[in-house]
């Protein structure tokens, strides 16, 4: 047995352990213990374990704490080490929510106390949580990022006129223009404007099957949406998870033309429309750099940000990572990835966007 695979004993009678995924009895508990705490998010749950260890051969540290046989706290962490991004132990990669869910202060500490043992096990240069609150106000923290969620209202005209009206007005002309939303079996559709839209943004895209296999792994829990136009062309697509009684549109792809058919703004209106038919309550539009495009279109929808709070843990860099395309050094990265043929950069993106998280 490794050293990072036995259990570690906390006060408190508090005992961290790893899960194990292929343990059947084991991911159950972890995921009633997921679906019944207030602070736990979907990226909380195990599935994200096989994903980033299948897909993208990361290391992960899926730890839990333990009292009588019962689990009172969970931590799931994953390890990206890259020359070119850095080395770093995160709660969690790829997710915009992450760090520790419990409600007992004991098991907070010890969860904490084991990633931080792995942390420099590991060598990386930090730890890094994703929390949407404060834990640790004196650590350095991220103020990059917020989230947007909105309340969905129990019938279709009343979510309607809570849009705004000129945010309204963008969903008419799609309805007027006779788009409409099928539910796909496969990411195929979604992929194929997903991978032209980043593309043309000059940032690479996720590996095919990784949607795949978020399809499988998550089952009805996630959902492909595409928006066909009158001639039943595909033109915007998404990939949303469910949770509890949440929407969280999280991949989105677009074709060159469908800002011209109000298709975006259709798309997030049929997504809405639907989940209220579905007696959802929330709609979760995600993480947004503040200044973006994508910020100013959610506030737009009438949704107020909410600031998220990434804490970090430094050991070998003096600063906090700075990853993402807002970072002057990568602009000379981008715009030649604008000019990349699509299928070379299909080809090469995987390589990259596994590092970055």
């Amino acid at each position: 047995m490794l050293a990072s695979d036995r259990p570690a004993s906390g006060a408190a009678g508090i005992e961290v352990k790893q899960l194990d995924s292929g343990n059947d009895a084991a991911v159950a508990r972890w995921e009633a213990f997921v679906a019944a705490a207030p602070a736990a998010t979907f990226f909380h749950r195990a599935g994200w374990q096989n994903l980033l260890r299948d897909i993208y051969r990361h290391r992960t540290c899926f730890l839990y704490a333990e009292r009588n046989g019962s689990i009172v706290g969970i931590l799931p962490l994953a390890q990206i080490n890259s020359l070119l991004f850095g080395n770093a132990l995160v709660a969690l990669p790829f997710a915009v929510y992450g760090g520790v869910v419990s409600d007992d202060p004991a098991a907070t500490a010890a969860l904490e106390a084991e990633a931080e043992r792995l942390a420099l096990e590991f060598g990386v240069a930090h730890l890094e949580y994703r929390n949407i609150d404060v834990h640790h106000g004196d650590w350095p923290s991220q103020d990059l990022y917020v989230t947007f969620r909105k309340e969905i209202l129990p019938d279709e005209e009343s979510n309607l006129q809570a849009i705004p009206r000129k945010q309204r007005a963008m969903v008419r002309k799609g309805i007027k223009n006779g788009l409409r939303g099928e539910i796909d079996a496969n990411a195929d559709r979604f992929f194929a404007l997903y991978a032209d839209n980043v593309h043309r943004h000059g940032t690479p895209a996720m590996p095919k099957r990784y949607f795949a296999a978020l399809l499988r792994e998550f089952g009805k829990d996630c959902e492909v949406l595409t928006v066909v136009d009158a001639a039943g062309t595909p033109v915007s697509s998404v990939l949303s998870f469910y949770f509890r009684d949440a929407v969280l549109p999280y991949y989105a792809g677009d074709a060159e033309h469908a800002r011209a058919l109000a298709a975006n703004d259709f798309k997030y209106w049929d997504l809405m429309r639907r989940a209220g038919q579905r007696g959802l309550k929330v709609f979760d539009y995600g993480r947004s750099k503040v200044g973006s495009g994508s910020y100013s279109f959610k506030k737009n929808w009438g949704f107020e940000p909410q600031a998220l709070h990434y804490e970090y843990r430094l050991y070998k860099r003096a600063g906090i990572p700075q990853n993402n395309p807002n970072n002057p050094k990568y602009k000379l990265m981008i715009a030649a990835w604008r000019r990349m043929p699509l299928a070379l950069a299909n080809f090469l993106g995987p390589f990259i966007v596994r590092n970055l998280g």
